[in-house]
């Protein structure tokens, strides 16, 4: 059940809606947690989580002017001037808060294939797990 709840944590936490995974991770790697099946939970899931980001960026011309959709067309103008000048590079920024998620959707939006999205995408997210974890076992 554990590595369930950080499996989601880190899924909602790609996805637009508000979580946290990494809190999580820490604290579970303080509480004896291997680091490396934290990584690879955390990762598998904030990867699936920008991939529906992605999924979503495809067809925004269908759910875009809705009001449930989480994205504003403001933060999405936004998103898609800062991919379309740093292009697919822009991914390996997909791990920030706040300006990752949208990144994510921009690039389903811009048409980015999917193979150069889940390898840049999975660069940032791992790395940046792989370098929380290498922190905290600083402090077990």
């Amino acid at each position: 059940m554990t590595y369930l709840g950080l499996f989601t944590a880190a899924f909602l936490a790609a996805t637009l809606l508000p979580a946290q995974s990494e809190a999580l991770l820490v604290a579970l790697q303080l509480a004896g947690h291997e680091p490396w099946r934290l990584v690879a939970v955390a990762s598998a899931g904030n990867i699936l989580g920008s991939a529906v980001n992605w999924a979503l960026g495809r067809g925004i011309a269908t759910f875009g002017g809705r009001r449930w959709f989480p994205v504003g067309p403001e933060a999405m103008a936004r998103a898609q001037r800062w991919y379309a000048r740093y292009g697919k590079w822009s991914l390996l920024l997909s791990w920030v808060p706040i300006i990752g998620d949208p990144i994510t959707v921009a690039a389903g939006v811009m048409r980015e294939p999917l193979r150069v999205f889940l390898l840049l995408v999975a660069v940032a997210k791992i790395g940046r797990y792989v370098v929380l974890a290498a922190i905290a076992s600083q402090y077990a």
